[in-house]
């Protein structure tokens, strides 16, 4: 079975082809790798900028592949904030080059639109989890670009017949992700400390804000249940249904250090909009799928702390 991942040497779709490559895998994977060139050796992975329509159309045509996980995206808040065109390019124009190449060339190609929790804004109810029927409400650029791809994914399923499945993933961590993230921003400050390489302050943006967290492995194997069992034009959460504030996370990631380390709030690390609770609910994937995320979130957090030690 040919599978394409767009974004394929990123966080999420490194540890995507990790666990499609388990043993006895079936899957011939290609996928593809941006602003970065693939390193030598890698199979199958193409230096392919998602916002030039040639290069994508020639990639689909020659790959033509069975399923179409699209990861490829600008993916930080704060970074899309300063840099809103290239955020729009990437996530939505990006996308309807993607759609189009497979309208054109791999009609038959199963595709999963990975969208965010981000578009639900601020409107979670207290006490309660989002569910996959609640309104948007866009508060930054990367969320808004996310709701265009999910309306972009709905236009392409009624009107040109796609076999599209929306997920909307709610944060998750885990090794190998970008310090541009929160909890691997921190990993990263206490590794530093630990090896005397900064002072014993760890900065921090705001504390308050609450989280819906899992396992980055949790997530990609929601994905690819999802790309076996999910139903064609449904969205679904991919989510813990608990939360943490990020208060907790930090003094669950402090707790595996063994000095005494300062918290400062760093004005620079303050979000223009931060959205104060995202906790969503997983019943519709369950019953879908039976996924439910099996790692404890303090065997991940622990796991990108040794990460960021390593290095």
């Amino acid at each position: 079975m040919r599978v394409f991942i767009s974004g394929a040497t990123g966080f999420v779709g490194s540890n995507l082809i990790n666990f499609l490559n388990s043993p006895g895998s079936t899957y011939t994977i290609y996928g593809t790798s941006f602003p970065q060139k693939s390193a030598p050796g890698e199979k199958n992975i193409f230096f392919m900028d998602i916002r030039s329509e040639e290069d994508v159309f020639r990639v689909i045509k020659e790959i033509k592949p069975l399923w179409i996980f699209h990861l490829a995206a600008i993916s930080n808040v704060k970074y899309s904030w300063g840099n809103k065109k290239e955020t729009l390019e990437t996530n939505v124009l990006g996308t309807f080059y993607l759609f189009e190449a497979v309208r054109e060339f791999s009609p038959q190609s199963r595709f999963l639109f990975v969208s965010s929790s981000d578009v639900y804004g601020a409107g979670c109810p207290d006490e309660e989890a989002l569910e996959e029927k609640d309104s948007f409400n866009v508060v930054n650029p990367y969320a808004f670009s996310k709701v265009s791809g999910e309306l972009l994914s709905k236009f392409y399923i009624q009107s040109e017949g796609l076999d599209i499945v929306i997920v909307r993933p709610f944060t998750h961590t885990g090794p190998g992700q970008s310090p541009d993230f929160v909890c691997s921003d921190w990993a990263r400050q206490i590794a530093q400390i630990e090896k005397g390489l900064a002072k014993p302050v760890i900065k921090v943006g705001n504390l308050e804000a609450e989280r819906d967290y899992t396992s980055v492995s949790d997530v990609v194997r929601a994905y690819t249940l999802l790309m076996q069992k999910g139903k064609r034009g449904e969205v679904y959460n991919v989510c813990s249904g608990k939360f943490l504030s990020l208060k907790k996370i930090l003094d669950i990631l402090l707790s595996f250090s063994s000095l005494s380390i300062e918290v400062q709030v760093d004005p620079e690390k303050l979000r223009k909009a931060d959205i104060p609770r995202l906790v969503g609910s997983n019943i519709k994937i369950y019953k879908d799928t039976s996924w439910r995320p099996e790692i404890p979130l303090e065997k991940s957090l622990f796991d990108l702390l040794e990460y960021w030690r390593q290095r």
